[in-house]
């Protein structure tokens, strides 16, 4: 028979084992849904799969989601994801080290994709003579919009340099900008 101070080690050791091999488990895990489905999903840059699909996450905090599908606009979220209250310090290590069960955290968000917007030939054709008609008459043009609904413009206008065809003229000689000064001369040095 055992000694009652040996039994209560054995007995202790067992039920420290049990708990540490019991330590609880959280799945993260976020569903990402898109009307019409079919849409290929990205995750902070990573892609995912097409919708509906989901994947696991280990942080929550703001992901940027982005759905990409043909003759529709790309859509670009960022969609919070806040944490459970379980989840705040210091409660997280109880519940993700503690409690000997599975917590899953199942999140899904959805989103309504709008149909791409394509102009008619048309109308861009008559656009453009528009535009080019306004030039030639010397019309100075706004350069921050095109008129053409979901179009933004990338930057500054590019100009470009003389063309090919017409000759550079250079500054004239004689002539100096407001404030300059004629460059003088320096005396050469004597023996060469």
């Amino acid at each position: 028979m055992l000694h009652p101070k040996t039994a209560q080690k054995i007995l202790l050791c067992w039920v420290m084992a049990t708990l540490t091999l019991q330590t609880g488990c959280l799945r993260r895990r976020l569903m990402v849904r898109s009307n019409p489905p079919g849409a290929m999903a990205y995750v902070d840059n990573q892609p995912i799969g097409t919708t509906p699909c989901a994947t696991d996450f280990v942080y929550y905090g703001t992901r940027e989601i982005r759905l990409v599908k043909a003759g529709y606009e790309t859509l670009t979220v960022n969609q919070p994801i806040p944490a459970p209250w379980y989840q705040i310090p210091p409660l997280d290590f109880v519940s993700e080290n503690l409690i000997p069960r599975k917590i899953q955290d199942f999140r899904t968000v959805s989103f309504n994709m709008v149909p791409q917007v394509i102009v008619p030939s048309e109308q861009l054709l008559q656009r453009a003579e528009h535009l080019r008609q306004s030039t030639l008459q010397g019309a100075v043009l706004p350069a921050t919009g095109t008129g053409l609904p979901g179009v933004v413009p990338v930057g500054p206008p590019f100009i470009s340099g003389p063309s090919l065809g017409q000759p550079t003229l250079a500054p004239p000689q004689d002539t100096l900008p407001p404030g300059g000064q004629p460059l003088e001369v320096l005396p050469t040095p004597q023996g060469q």
